[in-house]
């Protein structure tokens, strides 16, 4: 790509983000658009201009309330993970403010003033070429053996500290948040739970039931409270939905029925529909009495497939309760069985994010499942490179005006031709990429693992390792995809000297990639202009109730199965191109600066969290950034040795370095993480717990009794303690 293009590509990004700016800015002050751009603050009971003065309503109004907005305001809107995945990128934009300020100065001079490509070219046999102004401020300016790379051999050292100190501070911030989090007084359900999974076959006289009561009451006859047994609910479930269904329906039918009475017409119309497929066919019949009908017809079926389901669909697994949470926590972190295929006890997850059928999954199907998905996503991950590379390939214009001869008079016109040039592989790229996350959210789930917010850790991780390798890798190594791919499996350390070679000229690609995402990306982050659109046209055309209006503008959570490796490519891509091509330092600086602010933004007003895991999915930023810089160790350490300097090797010292201290740091912080720690759930809690209340909180939906007196008949085996009076 030449200057042109990027230029073209960098100042059209620019204005688009403009334009979305003010477009926020315009429609968000509009009462009637308060549901698209302050969810969060209408389902907290707040206004969302209370307080708020006309300055709101400048272009800039939302950033100073952002800026000025805490930590604590954050956890209180979004909770502790939407805090923590602004620490993550906070803690990105610290590492590359640091590095750019020793980098930029140092790096640009002296690749600059040096003269590598001009010498190449009048060496070489080809045609003179004409070096663009990024490229003179890249590595590739510089003369192999030169004393120059010095500067860059100690940039290496510099951003791999300057990163070391940085992940050490934001983990120890990030540890003492997620302790001041769970040691509120507040009352939290699964603080006083335990999740129990390959509870070995009773015998023939007793239930399951009774073998986890009497179980835990042996091991725990201070603590112990009731425990509930997972049950098979899939048919009661399905039932269930079926009539929340019909209620729904007679919510609709009755608006539009009390909508259609006028003064001409004062007995109305009642809503009538079509029993077949669809709707479309079948007999016509009166919307709310057969909805009444059905009810009627399906709560006896739904009372007595409850009844069965408790009595004779238990499962080798159970939630247990205690009556205090120190004795929750110790018991989640205690081996129970000598036998390790028994008894298996951990953390219990919020009740809302709960993944049932997964819960009676025994140990050996569990670890068998994991090895067929992590051997799917290996070919997944390895064969995926084929389409990439074919995109990548077909969206350059040279090879569109030669497979599609016809569009040679379009693409041949100089202002269509900078364009292309500047988006259509990265726009490509990223439609493409859209198209992955549901698989690996289904693969995650296919393990085996027991909560929401382990899933999109799971995925993440996958998400992660795929973009690395298919887009990273994919688009720098410029040979064919079998070439390469026989030539890592031939000789696995090649992959370094693949990526020396083709790393400096893929800077400008990704340059152009990284400001596309944070000026494109975020605008319409912000603008959310496909939401507005969606609500609007929804509470037109499809919103009868105020049930269906609050359904419309259900924002949802920030989507970190794919937000956080999305940020991962990044992290990479700008870790190393770092030292090669200095200039995107302040690309990845104004994609963190503009995401951090962002996406605070969004916390405070827009998203809704599905569900809270106190920080969970730190380790895993963590680590993938580790990942992040021991690629770039690796990748500068063949691009120094490609420049034939005598000290390149005072390079590999960093790798070790790196990898010792992520084992540190795993061994100081990540057990307070994997378990929670005695002395953050020792404080009292503000209030005496209901009990009941914690135990219905786990009940599923379809199995809930209507009165929380109801809950000593939930089953039929329901264990007794001596006293339900809990001893704080």
């Amino acid at each position: 790509m030449d200057i042109a293009s990027f230029v073209t590509s960098l100042v059209t990004s620019f204005v688009i983000f403009v334009v979305l700016v003010l477009v926020f800015t315009w429609l968000s002050s509009r009462p009637g658009n308060a549901p698209v751009y302050y969810p969060s603050v209408l389902l907290r009971g707040m206004d969302p201009w209370e307080g708020r003065g006309r300055g709101t309503r400048s272009p800039v109004g939302w950033l100073r309330q952002a800026l000025s907005a805490s930590e604590g305001d954050v956890v209180a809107a979004g909770g502790v993970d939407a805090a923590v995945y602004l620490v993550f990128l906070s803690s990105v934009l610290s590492i590359l403010v640091f590095s750019g300020v020793v980098l930029l100065p140092v790096l640009l001079p002296v690749a600059g003033t040096d003269h590598a490509l001009e010498t190449a070219a009048l060496n070489s046999d080809k045609a003179p070429q004409n070096f663009t102004q990024l490229e003179r401020l890249a590595l590739g300016n510089v003369r192999v053996k030169s004393l120059r790379l010095w500067a860059f051999l100690l940039a290496v050292y510099w951003v791999s500290f300057v990163t070391y100190f940085v992940l050490w501070k934001s983990y120890k911030h990030v540890s003492n948040l997620r302790a001041a989090a769970r040691s509120t007084p507040d009352v939290k359900p699964e603080e006083f739970a335990v999740l129990v999974r390959d509870v070995p076959m009773p015998p023939p006289d007793q239930t399951i039931k009774d073998s986890v009561d009497s179980y835990f009451r042996a091991l725990h006859p201070d603590t112990f409270y009731r425990s509930m047994v997972v049950t098979d609910h899939k048919k009661a479930d399905k039932i269930y939905q079926e009539i929340e269904g019909h209620k729904q329906k007679i919510a609709r039918a009755e608006v539009v029925y009390a909508e259609s009475k006028t003064a001409s017409k004062p007995e109305g119309t009642k809503p009538m529909h079509r029993i077949g497929f669809l709707g479309l066919i079948g007999k016509k019949v009166d919307t709310i009495e057969y909805c009444n009908d059905q009810i009627k017809e399906l709560v006896p079926k739904l009372e007595a497939e409850q009844k069965t389901t408790l009595r004779d669909k238990q499962k080798q697994a159970a939630i247990v309760f205690f009556n205090r949470r120190s004795a929750a926590a110790s018991a989640s972190q205690t081996l129970h069985a000598q036998m390790f295929d028994r008894w298996i006890v951990e953390q219990a997850p919020e009740p809302r994010q709960i993944i049932w059928p997964n819960l009676c999954k025994k140990v050996y199907e569990r670890q068998i499942r994991q090895v067929v998905v992590y051997g799917i996503v290996f070919l997944t991950v390895v064969f995926y490179m084929v389409p990439i590379t074919a995109i990548s390939a077909l969206t350059t214009l040279e090879k569109l005006r030669e497979k599609l001869p016809f569009l040679k008079v379009v693409v041949d016109q100089p202002e269509i031709k900078t364009v292309l040039q500047a988006y259509l592989p990265q726009l490509a790229l990223i439609v493409f990429l859209a198209l992955l996350p549901s698989l690996l959210m289904f693969l995650s789930k296919s393990e085996g693992i027991p909560s929401q917010s382990h899933t999109v850790r799971a995925a993440a991780g996958k998400y992660f390792y795929f973009i690395v390798f298919n887009v990273f890798l994919g688009v720098t190594i410029t040979s064919t995809l079998f070439k390469s791919l026989t030539t890592i499996i031939d000789n696995p350390t090649g992959i370094v000297n693949m990526l020396a070679n083709s790393l400096p000229g893929s800077a400008t690609f990704f340059l152009t990639f990284v400001a596309l995402k944070f000026f494109v990306g975020y605008g319409l982050e912000l603008s959310r202009l496909v939401p507005l659109i969606i609500f609007h046209l929804k509470r037109k055309y499809l919103c009868k109730t105020e049930d269906d209006v609050r359904a419309a503008w259900a924002p949802g959570d920030l989507g970190y199965n794919t937000r956080v490796p999305n940020d991962m490519l990044i992290v990479t891509i700008v870790l190393c191109y770092s030292v090669i091509a200095p200039l995107i330092i302040p690309f990845g600086v104004a994609y963190f600066a503009l995401g951090w602010i962002i996406a605070k933004n969004q916390v405070l007003r827009v998203y809704v969290p599905s569900y809270e895991s106190y920080g969970r999915m730190w380790p895993h930023m963590h680590t993938r950034i580790i990942a992040a810089l021991l690629i770039y160790q690796t990748t500068m350490v063949g691009v120094i040795l490609l420049k034939q300097f005598l000290y390149s090797p005072i390079l590999v010292p960093l790798i070790p370095i790196s990898f010792i201290f992520a084992y540190i740091t795993h061994m100081r912080f990540y057990p307070a993480f994997a378990k929670t720690p005695l002395e953050v759930v020792q404080h009292d809690v503000k209030e005496t717990p209901n009990m009941d209340a914690i135990y219905t909180a786990y009940i599923p939906a379809c199995l809930r009794p209507e009165k929380l007196e109801d809950v000593d008949i939930f089953e039929d085996a329901q264990s007794h303690t001596t006293s339900r009076a809990p001893s704080i």
